[in-house]
């Protein structure tokens, strides 16, 4: 199953991508976290349904001195054989 996220918000330059990878490797989740041009954060994780679930809870108010104020998610049936869960640039 594929988790597709968007974050709004004080999301760039916050640690947003650092904690968003390590939240991703605790749960075992693969995929990848990266900025958007617009000021948000993409974040797409493949794993099973309730993994996803408590990884996207654990993620969806960011680290500290992040302010999230609108995220935009779905979830597919969808496998991008992911291998690991990366910060792209």
């Amino acid at each position: 199953m594929r988790l597709y996220a968007v974050f709004a918000g004080t999301v760039q330059g916050v640690g947003f991508r650092y904690f968003v990878r390590n939240k991703a490797k605790e749960f075992g989740v693969k995929g990848y976290v990266r900025n958007l041009p617009d000021g948000t954060v993409e974040v797409v994780a493949e794993g099973d349904e309730k993994t996803l679930w408590e990884f996207f809870r654990a993620i969806e108010n960011g680290p500290p001195l992040a302010e999230v104020t609108d995220i935009r998610y779905q979830f597919e049936e969808k496998d991008g054989g992911f291998t690991d869960f990366e910060i792209l640039y």
